[in-house]
């Protein structure tokens, strides 16, 4: 055996087209070129597996920015393709170069390692093997998040991945409240600087505070219905004093849950009455037709769009029903949590969502699709438009498009007749 080679760049933009290269032809079925030459997967599977070796390896290097790059790397790999069989002959190794990096590494360091675990939990599912990992590294992850003198990015991250992990592997419902204890103690402190202002201010701590929020909302949607009215009736008049929040995500993220809590509260009791629904309805009605000039254009129309929805689901009990599609699939997210669990695993995975939702068995179980749809090489060209016909298409779509942008446009058009 001679000298292993080094193993090269970690770029961004190299580890993407070391690895999405190799799964694009399974997440687009348009990918598939008609006279392109065979690619022979088993030399590519065994290329991407020696490279991940490599940049497995370089998790332990001296140099932080190495460290930093390959895990960047193993994260574009484990969100854009399913890896169970490579990732479970090495996930002790995984493990502890995670634990190593969030324990000793600064604060890029530790969330791109956060990052990698949570990708890590998600291809491995839930199983013994994930409860181990999720036994290593969540007393870690807790330390982080409650440590006040690391950096805020690095609580955020270690946060979200506790929330993330907890939710995918643990079956112990005291690790379980355990967890959403942690997350609670965090974001509750927006509560208590609400109660010494007239508003609450935005410091640099909400970003902390937020995803402490979403990773136990995403929690609550797993817990049994008693502990779910106990923390109904914990938060829901509390809540609201966060829509009055500086920050943006804050207010969004408060108002998302609400809507939550209302439909969880609702499910629990079909007879439901909350006392202050007056001034909660006239809060969320504000913010939906929100016009102030100091805010920008674009935050504006996010947050009405939001608040719209929010309204209609206090004030109402109505979801607009949202259609996700992926291959030759369709998914409805008809309800807020579905909605709250699908935007979290989609904030995680990126681009890589589409693909682990046709082909990663925990995903599909999460959200009730069955097993993957087998479709070989053959079916796929069938489902392929060709290059001349998406070309008429977007021809005349395009056609169609000037057109009434034109008539809509024409000064002439709003003038009246008078000759």
């Amino acid at each position: 055996g001679g000298q292993p080679r080094n193993v090269q760049p970690f770029s961004d933009e190299d580890a993407s087209i070391e690895t999405m290269s190799h799964c694009s032809g399974f997440s687009d079925p348009a990918s598939f070129t008609e006279d392109g030459p065979e690619v022979d997967e088993e030399a590519t599977q065994e290329d991407l597996e020696y490279k991940l070796k490599g940049f497995i390896d370089l998790t332990l290097d001296k140099s932080a920015k190495t460290r930093q790059a390959a895990l960047e790397s193993l994260k574009n790999a484990f969100s854009s393709k399913i890896l169970y069989e490579f990732i479970m002959e090495r996930r002790m190794t995984l493990t502890d170069s995670i634990e190593r990096c969030i324990k000793k590494g600064k604060s890029d360091e530790q969330c791109a390692a956060a990052g990698l675990a949570c990708l890590l939990c998600v291809q491995m599912g839930s199983g013994i093997e994930s409860e181990e990992i999720f036994k290593t590294l969540g007393p870690v992850l807790k330390k982080i998040v409650c440590d006040g003198t690391a950096s805020i990015q690095a609580r955020q991250a270690c946060a979200t991945c506790l929330g993330i992990c907890c939710f995918i592997v643990t079956d112990d419902i005291t690790e379980l409240y355990s967890t959403m204890e942690c997350l609670e103690n965090i974001f509750m402190k927006a509560y208590q600087r609400d109660r010494d202002t007239n508003g609450v201010s935005s410091t640099h701590n909400t970003v902390l505070h937020i995803s402490a929020l979403l990773a136990w909302t995403l929690l609550l949607t797993i817990c049994p219905m008693n502990e779910v009215k106990k923390k109904i009736e914990m938060h829901l008049h509390k809540l609201p004093s966060l829509l009055s929040c500086d920050d943006l995500n804050m207010r969004i993220a408060a108002g998302e849950t609400l809507a939550l809590l209302f439909e969880l509260a609702r499910e629990t009791d079909a007879d439901f009455f909350y006392e202050d629904m007056d001034l909660l309805t006239e809060k969320l009605r504000a913010l939906a037709t929100d016009g102030n000039k100091h805010r920008a254009k674009v935050d504006k129309r996010k947050q009405r769009s939001v608040f719209r929805d929010v309204l209609r689901a206090v004030e109402e009990r109505d979801f607009p029903t949202e259609m996700v599609k992926f291959g030759p699939e369709r998914m409805y997210i008809d309800c807020w949590v579905k909605k709250q669990t699908y935007e979290t695993f989609k904030e995680i995975l990126g681009s890589g969502m589409q693909y682990h939702l046709q082909s990663n068995d925990f995903l599909r179980n999460v959200f009730e699709l069955g097993p993957p749809v087998m479709l070989d090489a053959a079916t796929l060209k069938t489902m392929k438009i060709s290059r001349f016909e998406r070309h008429l298409y977007n021809s005349a779509a395009f056609k169609a498009r000037t057109k009434a942008r034109s008539k809509c446009r024409d000064k002439r058009a709003d003038v009246g007749e008078f000759f």
